[in-house]
């Protein structure tokens, strides 16, 4: 009955030798990533949203870090500080919606690129309409 079983199961791609399978309650990576580790993306986040009480005009109040953060970089700003007035003039096409109208300068193109990639554009295409007619004519004949 056992050797009916083993002559029944092929081996191949996807299925290895029932003998090198890796038992239940085995690791195949022991020393990786820990169940319940958090990845950096929600451990910022959670570092952001965490609490902190300030006080403001003799107030106590509680914000995020984040926000705190954002205060203190226009209250550096408004104090003179020409790095923290750069990094704030970054982030005000945020308020607007405008992101999509920024362009940012490392990724900007200039109008001899345009014409470059234009002109590999159209050999490009140039390229697949004549592949596209080859195949057409070897598919009639």
């Amino acid at each position: 009955m056992a050797g009916d079983r083993r002559q029944a199961y092929s081996v191949g791609y996807g299925k290895p030798p029932l003998h090198s399978r890796f038992k239940p309650g085995q690791s195949p990576n022991p020393k990786g990533r820990p169940r319940g580790s958090k990845n950096i993306a929600t451990l910022l986040e959670r570092a952001l949203t965490e609490r902190v009480t300030i006080t403001e005009n003799g107030k106590r109040r509680s914000i995020t870090k984040l926000e705190a953060s954002f205060k203190q970089l226009v209250n550096r700003a408004a104090s003179g500080d020409l790095l923290a007035m750069r990094q704030l003039y970054a982030l005000i096409p945020w308020l607007d919606g405008q992101l999509s109208e920024v362009e940012d300068p490392r990724t900007a193109v200039s109008a001899g690129d345009e014409a470059a990639m234009a002109r590999v554009r159209e050999r490009l295409l140039g390229i697949a309409e004549r592949v596209h007619r080859e195949k057409k004519d070897s598919d009639t004949d």
